[in-house]
């Protein structure tokens, strides 16, 4: 789950790191009553999406008096912005953050994420931050420092005195840096995330650090003891399907292909993916109805994955361990009938109560393409897609 910027911003202060001040609106006039209440003479509005680069594509505006303000609430309020991160569809904008200007004298990147390669929580920073970082991780790998942490030390002083280094600071500001770095740290730990970012991390004039941007995304997997930041979920910004999906405890994600899958357990429903695409199909979804599939939840599971119009064949994969094969090809005649299900679908049961399962298929008058195994189930399905 991600928090928008000014969320972010508000967990960061609460943690002492240092933000510049800001206030959000919904509308052009309230986008210009918070400009008046933070007061000064430069004001910056940036569009509230769930996703970087919003700079380059014009959802960051530099405003010098509250006219400017307006107009650039106005123009980005109720539209959809498109970021490389989002596609060319974009994302609503909703809300604007109106925050002072600050005076920088230059921009760093800095995060916290999960280095899933060495089972550590790593910082990652460069000196060359802000808008063209990922320009930089592309072409000067060299320019970015990693420390890796111990989840049983800790972040360390002597880490953050060498990312400090690192990063250019001098005298007081390593100080200030090592003080931003372990409130990111503990943020990082109470808040059960899986990225942490400013970008940038600016120095200020006066030789001040300060979180210009924030990102935090939070573990999904641990969200259920995270109630106050659940409590701030924007599901506008999410994929629809998936968000359905979720409410039904259906484990789901849109990909770009025409052949929906519906497979039970995780392992199981990769494998799938695979398989279609050696065959030469495209995967529309990723779909895991649980290891407790039932009859109703493979209804909701036809719905949902028959609301992507792309769809143009569905292959239904079913090992019976915990879940009777028979349940769920009821499960399946049930919801080709009452869903109307108009594009081919090809079933795969095995397990416990296959053979019944097969026979209920087969018994049912309808146009369901029963498939011996997995390979002859992808297939199956990826010629019919055609």
């Amino acid at each position: 789950m991600n928090l928008h910027e000014y969320q972010a911003k508000q967990v960061f202060s609460a943690y002492g790191i240092p933000v510049p001040a800001g206030r959000v609106a919904a509308t052009a006039e309230e986008a210009v009553s918070a400009a008046n209440a933070l007061g000064g003479s430069v004001w910056v509005v940036k569009a509230q999406v769930h996703a970087g680069g919003r700079g380059k594509a014009g959802g960051v505006k530099l405003a010098r008096d509250v006219e400017g303000v307006r107009a650039a609430a106005q123009a980005m309020l109720g539209t959809r912005l498109a970021t490389k991160q989002t596609g060319p569809e974009g994302l609503p904008v909703d809300k604007v953050y109106v925050e002072q200007g600050s005076q920088i004298e230059r921009e760093i990147y800095l995060s916290l994420t999960l280095n899933r390669e060495k089972g550590r929580i790593a910082m990652v920073g460069s000196a060359a931050g802000g808008m063209d970082i990922e320009e930089v991780a592309e072409h000067s790998p060299e320019k970015i420092t990693t420390v890796n942490i111990h989840p049983a030390a800790g972040l360390q002083p002597n880490q953050c005195r060498r990312m400090a280094f690192a990063l250019g600071f001098k005298g007081a500001q390593i100080a200030e840096f090592q003080q931003i770095a372990m409130a990111l740290y503990q943020l990082y730990l109470d808040k059960d995330a899986s990225l942490l970012e400013v970008n940038p991390l600016i120095v200020t004039k006066d030789g001040k650090l300060i979180a210009l941007d924030a990102k935090i995304n939070i573990d999904a997997n641990a969200i259920y003891r995270q109630k106050a930041l659940a409590a701030l979920r924007d599901t506008s910004q999410e994929d629809q399907m998936e968000v359905e999906a979720s409410r039904h405890d259906l484990n789901y994600v849109s990909l770009d292909g025409d052949i929906a899958c519906m497979v039970n357990g995780a392992g199981l429903a990769m494998a799938t993916m695979d398989l279609i695409k050696l065959h030469g199909g495209s995967p529309a979804n990723f779909l895991d109805v649980g290891g407790g599939a039932t009859a109703e939840r493979v209804t909701v599971a036809f719905n949902l994955i028959l609301s992507n119009p792309k769809v143009r064949a569905i292959l239904v994969n079913i090992f019976g361990g915990i879940v009777r094969c028979d349940l769920i090809a009821e499960g399946v005649i049930t919801a080709v009938k009452n869903v109307g299900v108009k594009v081919p679908v090809v079933v795969r049961l095995e397990g416990t109560n296959a053979e019944k399962a097969r026979d209920l298929l087969a018994q049912s008058g309808l146009k369901v393409i029963a498939a011996s195994d997995l390979t002859d189930a992808a297939q199956k399905v990826v010629a019919a897609a055609k």
